[in-house]
């Protein structure tokens, strides 16, 4: 489950307008999760964050917020690709402690509510055309760091930032990132243990940024595509429309990697009626983790689960 917003101040909200691509609506006019995120840079990065005196002195300490999770789940539909969704946004510092009490981590958790006018880009238009519909949420977690460095204070514990506390005031406990790879309650699992795809993905300059790592949106999109892949020896491939999915991202691949995924498929036989965005609830999901390959037994480069409507 998305975490529930925090009682935050008016400042640290915000709206922005998502102007969608062609490939961002499927055919039945739902949008693609793979499309929603950017509504956090709309929302929330580009009217808040960027333009804070706090996020200046953050980079000048050479404190950056590390994408650790993502969560993103679809909503209703149908949307014409010449609308454009409206995105709002907000964002919370927080910050979680180790067993002892001890602060272990500063924590940036930004959300995203998307909406758009219902309408199709070809043929007749739904009688409701125009109503305003939910069509996503997106939920992100970063953790603070130094990325450049020395190792051993690459760790931020607190924040020598004049306008904020030392520690940020709110307490979260994060969800453990190997929770993503197994079942959700209520799933039937197509194979008895997770299942090594026999062949490599080949990450190559296409899937980087500017950070000179693998793109974080690419490992759900790998992700989906194998998942539907699975799912396609047991399921009717052509109705499968990924409507969630999260990650947690444990350490990032560059160009020229070779990884495998490793998962299994599952069935969800209590699917039927609404999902938690509003629109058709799954019916069955992936589970997967994405490793190096030749080393199904190290840390894995990330944690995931898509769910699937039909």
């Amino acid at each position: 489950m998305i975490p529930p917003e925090p009682e935050i101040a008016e400042t640290q909200r915000a709206s922005g307008l998502v102007h969608l691509r062609y490939e961002d609506v499927s055919q039945d006019g739902r949008v693609v999760v793979t499309a929603l995120p950017q509504a956090l840079g709309e929302a929330v990065w580009r009217p808040l964050l960027s333009r804070t005196p706090i996020a200046h002195a953050l980079r000048d300490a050479g404190i950056v917020p590390i994408l650790s999770r993502l969560h993103v789940r679809g909503g209703l539909g149908p949307i014409s690709v010449r609308a454009s969704l409206q995105a709002h946004g907000c964002y919370d510092m927080a910050h979680t402690v180790d067993a002892q009490g001890t602060v272990d981590r500063i924590v940036l958790r930004m959300w995203a509510r998307v909406s758009g006018p219902k309408g199709r880009t070809h043929g007749p238009h739904p009688k409701d055309a125009g109503e305003i519909v939910h069509v996503g949420d997106v939920y992100a977690e970063h953790v603070l760091t130094r990325p450049f460095g020395p190792l051993a204070e690459r760790k931020v514990l607190h924040l020598d930032v004049a306008g904020m506390p030392r520690v940020p005031e709110h307490r979260v406990v994060l969800d453990p990132p190997d929770a993503l790879a197994t079942l959700p309650s209520g799933a039937r699992a197509y194979d008895d243990a997770p299942v090594a795809e026999a062949r490599a993905h080949v990450f190559g300059l296409d899937d980087t940024d500017s950070n000179q790592h693998v793109n974080s949106l690419v490992y759900p999109r790998v992700l989906r595509e194998t998942g539907v892949r699975r799912l396609a020896t047991s399921r009717d491939a052509s109705r499968l429309l990924a409507c969630s999915f999260e990650l947690a991202y444990r350490k990032p691949c560059f160009a020229g990697d070779r990884v495998v995924v490793v998962g299994r498929g599952f069935a969800l036989e209590s699917g039927g009626g609404e999902g938690d965005g509003g629109g058709p609830a799954p019916r069955c999901g992936f589970a997967a983790t994405m490793v190096r390959e030749g080393d199904t037994q190290g840390r894995p480069h990330c944690y995931g689960r898509v769910l699937f409507s039909e």
